[in-house]
C-alpha cells in the first residue's frame, strides 16, 4: 500500500510529507484549495506526464516521492528489471525542472518513465481520471475477469498447453527448414562429387601428371643431354671412363712405393665404379625413353580437365582430392531425418489440446462474465445510474493467444437511451468514477492493487446515493487502501481518516496544505460541508450525529 508522499514545491504545495493509513481516507476542502494537487503528484510520480506548469513559483524544480509497501506482483516486476531491494518497501520518485525536463527513478536509480509507469500500476489505480487508471485497459478488464470467476488454474493450463503448442510448432518449422537445408547442400555435395567422377583422383595422381608432362614435353631436350652425357662418359679416348681408368693404372703401380697413396686409389677404383653405373643408368633410361606424341597429349588434356574443374570449384588443382575425399564424407554424414511426420504429430497433439483447455476457459468466462455484468448493474442502480447498463463481452481473437481465444471488453452504458460502449469510452468523470467503484465493490477480492483512489465519484448525486458511494468505498477499505476526493459530508462520514486540503498565502505565494483531522476536526470540517460558510451548532451537532452513527 501507499505509506507515504513527500512534495517539495509542486503546483502550490512548498513542503508536504504525508504518512498514509490503511483503510478508507476521505480528503475534502473548500473548492479551489487543492484537492486535486495530491492526484496530481500521485499521477505524476507514477509515470504521468512531466509539465513545466508543475514546478512552484520561483522554484527551480518539483519533486515528487511515493514510498510503497512491495506486493508479490510489484516485486516480481522490480526483480525481473533488475531493480530489487532488500526491504519491503519501494521508493518511486520523480524531478521535473523548471524547464520541463523530468527524471524518473525507481530505489534511488534512474529509470525510464515507462517503467515507472509499468510499476505503478501494479501499485495504485486513479479512478475518474482517464489519464492513469489499468481498468480501461485490456488485459486489466480480462485479468479481473478471470480472478472474479476463480479461473487461476484453467488459465494457467492454457497458458502451459499454449507454450507447449509454440514449441512443438517451432520444433516443427525448425526440422522442415533444416531438412530443406540440407536437401540444398545435398544437392550441392552431390553435384561436387558428379564432377569429380571422371577425374582418376587417386593420391598423388597430380604430382604424377605434372611430372609426366615436364618429361614429355621436354624429351628432344632430354635425349639430346642424355646422349652428350653418355658420349662424355663412356665414349671415346677422352671420356670420364677412360681417363679414370688410366688413372687408375698409373695410381696402381705407384702405391707399391708409396702407401700413402692407397687412400686415392681406393677412391678413383670406387669412382671407376660408379662412372660405369652412371653409364650404364643413362643407357637404360635411353632405351626406355617414349617418344609418343600422343601420350603428351593424353597427358595434357587430362591435366586440362583438372585446371577447369579447379577453376569452376574454387580450389587449386592439387585440392581436388581432398575436395572429393570432403564431399564424399559430407554426404555421408547427411543421413535423412525423417521425423516431420513425428513432430506434426505432436504439433497437431498439442493444439488440440490447447484448443480444448482454452474452450473449457472460454465457457467459464461466459458464464462470470454474465455474472459479473449483472452484479455491476445492480450496483450502479444504487449510484445514481440506475437506467444503465454493464456488460462484459467476449469477442473471438483473430490469432489463439496465450490467454485464450477471446478478447475481454467491458462495455457499458449509461443510460437506457445510449448504446454499449467499451469503458475506455465513457466521457464522464463522475459516471466513470462511479462505474469504477460499481465494478471494484465486486472485484473488491480480484484485483491485485493495493491502494484505489477515486475522484469525482460523487459528482452529480447527493442524499441516499451518496451514503451508499461511502458506504462501499467503507466496504472496499476493508480490502484495499482507499483515497477518495469528496465534497459531500456523507461520504465524507463513511470514512476511517479524513484529511482536509487548505490555501493560505505567505510570502505573496499562495501555497496548500494537507492535515490530518482529528475528531473534534472533522466534527467542524463535516459540518462545513454541511451548511457552507456558517456553521451553527444545530449542523455541527448534526455532523457530530454523522460520524457517530459510523463509528
Amino acid at each position: 500500500m501507499l505509506q507515504s508522499l513527500t512534495i517539495r514545491d509542486f503546483v502550490l504545495v512548498h513542503r508536504q510529507t504525508l504518512e498514509f493509513s490503511a483503510g478508507f481516507t476521505a480528503l475534502t476542502g473548500e473548492t479551489g484549495a487543492g484537492k486535486s494537487i495530491l492526484l496530481d503528484a500521485l499521477e505524476l510520480v507514477l509515470g504521468g506526464r512531466a509539465d513545466p506548469d508543475a514546478v512552484r513559483q520561483a522554484a527551480e524544480r518539483a519533486e515528487v516521492t511515493a514510498e510503497f509497501t512491495l506486493t508479490d506482483a510489484s516485486r516480481a516486476w522490480l526483480e525481473s528489471n533488475e531493480l530489487t531491494t532488500e526491504e519491503d518497501e519501494c521508493l518511486l520518485r520523480r524531478v521535473v525542472e523548471s524547464t520541463g525536463k523530468s527524471r524518473a527513478f525507481i530505489n534511488g536509480r534512474s529509470v525510464t518513465v515507462t517503467q515507472l509507469r509499468a510499476l505503478g500500476e501494479l501499485l495504485l489505480d486513479i479512478h475518474g481520471q482517464h489519464a492513469h487508471q489499468g481498468l480501461l485497459r485490456g488485459a486489466v478488464q480480462r485479468d479481473l475477469l478471470d480472478t472474479f470467476g476463480g479461473h487461476g488454474e484453467l488459465c494457467r493450463g492454457v497458458q502451459s498447453a499454449w507454450q507447449e503448442w509454440q514449441a512443438a510448432e517451432q520444433a516443427l518449422t525448425h526440422a522442415a527448414q533444416k531438412q530443406l537445408d540440407m536437401a540444398r547442400e545435398r544437392a550441392a555435395l552431390e553435384e561436387t562429387r558428379d564432377l569429380l567422377a571422371p577425374l582418376d583422383l587417386t593420391p598423388g595422381r597430380w604430382e604424377t601428371l605434372q611430372a609426366e608432362h615436364s618429361r614429355l614435353s621436354h624429351r628432344a631436350e632430354l635425349l639430346q643431354g642424355l646422349e652428350h652425357t653418355l658420349e662424355l662418359l663412356a665414349e671415346g679416348d677422352q671420356a670420364v671412363q677412360h681417363q679414370i681408368a688410366q688413372a687408375c693404372l698409373e695410381l696402381d703401380g705407384l702405391r707399391v712405393h708409396d702407401n700413402a697413396l692407397e687412400t686415392a686409389f681406393q677412391l678413383l677404383e670406387n669412382a671407376q665404379i660408379q662412372v660405369e653405373e652412371a653409364r650404364d643408368e643413362v643407357q637404360h633410361h635411353l632405351r626406355g625413353m617414349d617418344l609418343d606424341d600422343q601420350r603428351l597429349s593424353q597427358i595434357e588434356e587430362e591435366m586440362q580437365l583438372w585446371h577447369g574443374l579447379a577453376r569452376r570449384l574454387r580450389v587449386h588443382p592439387e585440392e581436388l582430392i581432398s575436395l572429393r575425399s570432403h564431399t564424399l564424407s559430407a554426404l555421408t554424414a547427411l543421413e535423412s531425418q525423417d521425423s516431420l511426420t513425428h513432430l506434426a504429430a505432436r504439433r497437431d497433439q498439442g493444439w488440440h489440446l490447447y484448443e480444448a483447455a482454452a474452450q473449457a476457459l472460454t465457457v467459464v468466462r461466459q458464464r462470470a462474465a454474465r455474472h459479473l455484468g449483472e452484479q455491476v448493474t445492480i450496483t450502479m442502480a444504487e449510484l445514481a445510474l440506475a437506467q444503465g447498463r454493464f456488460e462484459v463481452t467476449l469477442k473471438p481473437l483473430e490469432k489463439p493467444a496465450i490467454t485464450g481465444l477471446e478478447y475481454v471488453e467491458f462495455q457499458v452504458s449509461a443510460h437506457s437511451s445510449q448504446p454499449l460502449a467499451p469503458l475506455a469510452k465513457v466521457a464522464s468523470g463522475g459516471e466513470l468514477s462511479r462505474l469504477s467503484l460499481a465494478l471494484q465493490t465486486q472485484l473488491a477480492g480480484a484485483s491485485e492493487v493495493p491502494t484505489l483512489i477515486f475522484d469525482e465519484v460523487d459528482s452529480g448525486i447527493g442524499g441516499a446515493v451518496a451514503e451508499r458511494v461511502g458506504q462501499l468505498l467503507a466496504s472496499l477499505g476493508h480490502h484495499h487502501q482507499v483515497l477518495c476526493v469528496t465534497h459531500l459530508a456523507q461520504v465524507a462520514t463513511c470514512a476511517q481518516q479524513q484529511w482536509r486540503v487548505t490555501k493560505c498565502e505567505t510570502g505573496g505565494l499562495i501555497t496548500s496544505a494537507v492535515e490530518v483531522l482529528d475528531t473534534d476536526q472533522r466534527i467542524e470540517e463535516i459540518a462545513r460541508m454541511l451548511g457552507g460558510v456558517t456553521v451553527t451548532e444545530t449542523v455541527r451537532q448534526h455532523a457530530r450525529e454523522m460520524l457517530q452513527d459510523k463509528f
